[in-house]
């Protein structure tokens, strides 16, 4: 059983044992507004199954996470793509042809692609949780059982940047990231590429959509809502992310994490603007996304709690050697097909880098 694992810089938050299993996530909102504690995740689309728990225990403990020594990954390799380069350039480029159409409604739609890698004996979630965590100390890693949502035996895994939203008492914090350019060996040229980005009017007008959507429907819940006016550079080791902090205070009676999680997801970062239509463009475009693009975190019964985007992340199939991992990118009128290629390559990177053995290799079509 892999049951729940958040790792945060700064705290790790372990859920074991099932008391209930929620699918639909309203459930579980109202069973927090009785004082239970609930963990998991969401799926992309709100209207699939949700795989969340009232746990047995949760324990939330201050400090890194600190694995102990890990055992050796089997191999683990890359045999698919979907959909493969050629093929996600030209969906951007058709989405890049709608959106200089003025007489639709989209401004924005993120297009996903996945890799996946087979493993030559069976995986265990919290290991690989473990070996995310070895290359990515910053990131939040995640590790949930997907069983609550009808995937018995299958796991979520990921070491996400972002942090969707976080209530500690009647204060709430956000983070999105919107724009992205990969990272460069070169420390000169790596300086030179972050001021790019920053520059970036595509990229900024990219963010500007998810800032203010998040404001619009955080102002109303809040006596007072503090949103910086330009956003700043993030980086991982892989990319470089447009960031704004967005903090709050909450008015009373002030909605669990949970609660404000299901208000924000999904926000443009992951989905699109305007929502709804974006929502149903890649729905109706894509293969399933399942859990990419979701959420992962946990709620006390107090109501405060933490979840953070489900990106950089990858399905564990409940075979145990099949992992299936996801990356994508805004796309907006400016956006060119083959610099959209190179950012998801960039970012499937963060997964498979750390997992795969040997790395794989850089290759036009991805990895």
């Amino acid at each position: 059983m892999t049951g729940f694992l958040l790792a945060r810089p700064d705290s790790v938050v372990r859920a074991t044992g099932v008391r209930t299993e929620y699918r639909d996530p309203w459930q579980a909102v109202d069973a927090a507004h009785r004082g239970t504690a609930i963990a998991g995740a969401l799926p992309f689309d709100p209207r699939r199954p949700a795989a969340l728990i009232e746990p047995a225990e949760l324990v939330h403990t201050a400090g890194p996470w600190q694995p102990a020594a890990l055992p050796e990954l089997p191999r683990i390799r890359v045999v698919s793509e979907q959909p493969a380069a050629d093929e996600h350039r030209s969906r951007v480029a058709r989405l890049v042809e709608i959106l200089t159409d003025p007489a639709q409604p989209l401004q924005k739609v993120v297009a996903a692609r996945s890799v996946l890698a087979t493993a030559d004996s069976p995986l265990d979630p919290q290991i690989l949780a473990a070996y995310l965590l070895t290359a990515h100390p910053r990131a939040n890693i995640f590790a949930v059982d997907l069983t609550p949502a009808g995937q018995t035996g299958a796991a979520l895994v990921g070491a996400s940047p972002e942090t969707l939203v976080q209530r500690t008492g009647t204060t709430v914090t956000v983070f999105p990231l919107a724009g992205t350019l990969p990272r460069l060996h070169d420390p000169e040229a790596d300086a030179a590429q972050a001021e790019r980005l920053a520059a970036s009017t595509k990229n900024r007008a990219e963010h500007a959509f998810v800032v203010d959507w998040i404001t619009e429907r955080l102002a109303p819940l809040c006596t007072r809502l503090t949103v910086p006016p330009h956003a700043q550079l993030v980086n991982t080791r892989e990319v470089w992310h447009l960031g704004t902090p967005i903090h709050g205070v909450l008015r009373q009676p002030a909605p669990s994490a949970l609660e404000l999680a299901l208000l924000l997801h999904p926000t443009p970062a992951v989905c699109g603007t305007p929502t709804a239509q974006a929502l149903e463009y890649i729905t109706g475009h894509e293969e399933d996304r399942g859990f990419y693009g979701g959420a992962a975190g946990w709620c006390e019964a107090t109501g405060d709690g933490c979840w953070v985007v489900a990106i950089r992340s990858a399905e564990l199939a409940a075979d145990r050697r099949s992992l299936r991992a996801y990356a994508g990118g805004g796309i907006v009128a400016a956006s060119d097909p083959q610099e959209e290629l190179e950012e998801t390559t960039s970012k499937l990177r963060t997964l498979l880098g750390a997992l795969c053995t040997p790395a794989p290799p850089d290759r036009e079509a991805g990895l």
